[in-house]
């Protein structure tokens, strides 16, 4: 071991001077590695009449709950709201404590499988099954006459008819998706999610890593990766690689370009490396696991195979903004709708859950980004907050995960925690 620092030490010295692909963000200053840390946020719940808190202007209130892990939002184009019922049903790499109290939390368990439809009617909110048994559910797409659900093992299209309340069509799989193989069965990331562009002819589909940093070198080279494909499945390829845990997807409005959330590795310390928004580029490989934030060595790779790292530092494009240690970025939005202030119309909404790999929580909560020229300005604004109960305790009312716009330009967040979608609407003209 004392031989292999100073080689060590020269690989992180040449890998962080490395030049970086052209138009790659700049390499920020990180902070040093620091040693493994776990806070589980507790969900407690949100009091009656007590609600997250939005800027002046805004006010908060309860658009429908008691969900089953309500997860993922998408609405349609009558304004129906589709939630995606989803839970994480395993994970790799924690003790059995840990595993049972998560359980307890309704954080792991079996998970509901199912999108339930949302209708405001003159009497309330009506409650349809729009479609079940799937296996564990997240994106949402309706493209022409198909209705598209990305489980975690396989992309699904169905029939659809407009102002249904329920899917009854049988649904085609158009699209295999590596979920837990026989050489790596952890599925530890497993939200896949998919968009597509404004005219309909491309998909863009995420799929996390099964792993932390791929330590046993045995992740199928299509995990941690976007890909791109056509609507009934075929020309797949890889568009992006070297992204550990891609879930918010959404192309930019003004400029079509294709932003992506983006969740990093743990047990290297609180702040480092921090989750991020990455501008995602045709071909660009973003340096999971050997590397982050572009010439950043993991430790675990470092050893390993210093080469791969070395070269991973001199290809691998930086990300946009950090977001983070251990925040988990999960909805992203840019809003297009008229009703929020126009500062709002220049930018993107980023739902974060809170992860447990910190002292002191970054999140839960929804954080507005400014863009300028079409790229984030590095100001990370406070939208909805009020999750934390107690940080001390580790106590949290709820969690922020996605995010949809209803037509009237007001703002929907799924909070999974305490299983309540939260609207946020605009009152001052």
């Amino acid at each position: 071991m004392v031989r292999f620092l100073p080689c060590l030490l020269a690989l992180i010295l040449a890998s962080t001077s490395a030049a970086q692909p052209p138009g790659s963000p700049p390499v920020p200053e990180l902070p040093p590695l620091g040693g493994a840390t776990y806070k589980r946020p507790v969900v407690v719940g949100w009091e009656e009449g007590v609600q997250p808190s939005a800027p002046r202007g805004f006010t908060v209130e309860r658009f429908a709950e008691g969900f089953d892990s309500g997860r993922w939002l998408y609405v349609l184009p009558n304004g129906d709201v589709l939630v995606a019922q989803s839970r994480t049903e395993s994970m790799g790499g924690f003790p059995p404590d840990v595993i049972e109290a998560l359980t307890a939390q309704n954080a792991f368990g079996p998970s509901a499988d199912s999108i339930i439809l949302l209708r405001r009617t003159s009497e309330g909110i009506r409650r349809h099954t729009f479609v079940e048994g799937l296996n564990q559910p997240l994106g949402m797409l309706l493209l022409g006459n198909h209705f598209y659900v990305a489980n975690t093992d396989s992309l699904l299209r169905f029939p659809y008819l407009p102002g249904a309340v329920r899917l009854s069509g049988q649904p085609k799989k158009i699209l295999e998706i590596p979920a837990g193989e026989d050489a790596n069965p952890w599925n530890n990331h497993w939200t896949r999610n998919v968009i597509a562009t404004p005219d309909g002819k491309t998909l863009y589909l995420t799929v996390g890593s099964a792993t932390d940093v791929n330590a046993d070198g045995n992740e199928p080279p299509e995990r941690a990766a976007i890909w791109t494909l056509r609507p009934d499945g075929s020309a797949k390829r890889l568009y992006a690689t070297g992204l550990r845990n891609p879930v918010g997807l959404a192309l930019d409005p003004a400029t079509g370009d294709l932003w992506a959330t983006v969740n990093e590795r743990d047990g290297i310390g609180a702040d480092v490396p921090p989750d991020y928004l990455a501008r995602v580029v045709d071909g660009a490989f973003y340096g999971w696991p050997y590397v982050y934030f572009g010439t950043y060595p993991d430790p675990t790779w470092s050893k390993k195979d210093p080469v791969a790292v070395a070269e991973a530092a001199k290809r691998a494009r930086v990300p946009d903004l950090a977001l983070g240690g251990h925040s988990v970025p999960l909805g992203l939005l840019f809003y297009r709708g008229k009703s929020f202030p126009s500062n709002y119309r220049n930018g993107a909404f980023v739902a974060r859950r809170a992860g447990v790999g910190r002292a002191t929580f970054i999140g839960p909560d929804v954080v507005f980004l400014p863009f300028a020229d079409g790229s984030p300005t590095g100001e990370i604004q406070p939208f909805l907050t009020g999750f934390v109960e107690d940080d001390a305790k580790g106590t949290v009312r709820g969690r922020a995960v996605g995010l949809a716009e209803l037509p009237d330009g007001s703002l929907l967040v799924a909070d999974d925690g305490a299983n309540i979608i939260w609207r946020v609407k605009y009152a001052i003209p």
